[in-house]
């Protein structure tokens, strides 16, 4: 965020008016609806980057102001508040909104305005692949989210896939990435197969054809609502395979307290947790964290302002806004985000009865570009 802050905002307003005036940033998040349990942690991400900015050394003299509007979980709502930001509002800056399908429907008021938009809460990588000049990627792209269950079902010799999606750009992405994945891995698809977006409640017909086609690893694309109720009543009809794994929604504590011992033995992705480690030289175990400028930092003023807010994927978006506020040197801005996108390993984790994710392997990948 500092470095969209400190690019050009400026422009054409006097000296007066820049040590004076605030650098009005604008943003939807869903704080209704059914993205709302995933976008609350970006909201809070957001918030905390101002907070840092303004009691530190501001930006170019400016303190920060957050306008921030509910988009219900709706595109529609979402392009409307995008507008009214830019045209009424005037606003310097926009932040993007939480998950694929809204930022999908903003993109474009972006172009249009010539209003540079970090996207912290988009996967999808069609979104960034229209020829867009103003919107930057920031998670690793959708078809890799699946990676690492993938990868960890080949290790331990499973053969057999079901892949399940809802009808929205980010999950189909999800699916088709996974499916690509367990085909180069030797895996063979039994079934692929997507469900209404947003409107599927009871997933027993879905499940039926799962316990027909009886797969060693079942895999959802989900969001937070379709993850718990997959999981719920897959428990109820007894429809067991190898590995169950899930996108969104399967790292938050919320998960655990809604299901119980339902959610035991799920794995889940995350894009970073502070509580992964890695085995260097000597046997010691190091956190993955310290290998970034500025996480340690972002990870401790993130659980003393927000005691008891889960650290997990849908954090990374609050880590990027955030993490950059905490190392930035003073007086000077943040590097930029490459449209293009970097890619950060893909970590899975499983939950274990203490109603927390915890690491019980990972598999990661490391590389540039999507």
């Amino acid at each position: 965020m500092a470095a969209v802050v400190a690019t050009g905002l400026t422009l054409g307003l006097p000296p007066s008016a820049q040590a004076q005036a605030p650098l009005r940033i604008g943003a939807s998040l869903s704080q209704t609806g059914p993205y709302a349990p995933l976008a609350l942690n970006q909201l809070r991400g957001y918030q905390l980057c101002v907070k840092h900015v303004n009691e530190k050394d501001s930006v170019l003299g400016r303190r920060i102001e957050l306008l921030v509007e509910d988009d219900q979980s709706e595109p529609a709502v979402a392009a409307r508040i995008y507008q009214k930001l830019i045209v009424q509002d005037r606003v310097d800056a926009i932040l993007g909104p939480y998950s694929s399908p809204l930022t999908e429907a903003v993109a474009d008021l972006a172009e249009k305005h010539r209003m540079a938009m970090v996207a912290p809460g988009a996967a999808a990588t069609s979104i960034f692949r229209k020829g867009r000049k103003f919107i930057f990627m920031v998670f690793s792209p959708a078809e890799l989210y699946l990676e690492g269950l993938i990868e960890l079902a080949a290790r331990r010799g499973l053969r057999t896939v079901a892949l399940l999606h809802d009808e929205s750009i980010f999950t189909k992405a999800i699916a088709q990435g996974a499916a690509e994945l367990a085909r180069k891995r030797g895996l063979q698809i039994l079934l692929f197969d997507g469900y209404p977006k947003g409107t599927t409640t009871d997933f027993t017909a879905v499940l039926g054809k799962v316990a027909s086609a009886n797969p060693d690893v079942l895999a959802a694309a989900t969001y937070f609502d379709d993850a718990v109720g997959i999981a719920r009543r897959m428990r109820e009809l007894k429809v067991n395979s190898g590995m169950f794994g899930l996108t969104a929604g399967a790292d938050l504590p919320r998960f655990y307290e809604l299901l119980g011992r339902d959610a035991e033995f799920v794995y889940g992705a995350t894009q970073w947790t502070p509580e992964v480690v890695t085995l260097v030289r000597g046997g010691q175990l190091i956190p993955v964290g310290r290998r970034y400028p500025g996480a340690r930092e972002f990870v401790e003023a993130y659980r003393k302002e927000f005691p008891g807010g889960p650290i997990s994927r849908t954090t990374q978006p609050a880590a990027t806004a955030g993490a950059r506020c905490w190392w930035r040197p003073s007086g000077r801005p943040a590097p930029s985000t490459a449209s293009a996108c970097g890619r950060p390993s893909s970590r899975w984790t499983r939950t274990r009865s203490t109603g927390r994710s915890r690491s019980t392997g990972t598999a990661s990948r490391s590389g540039t570009g999507c």
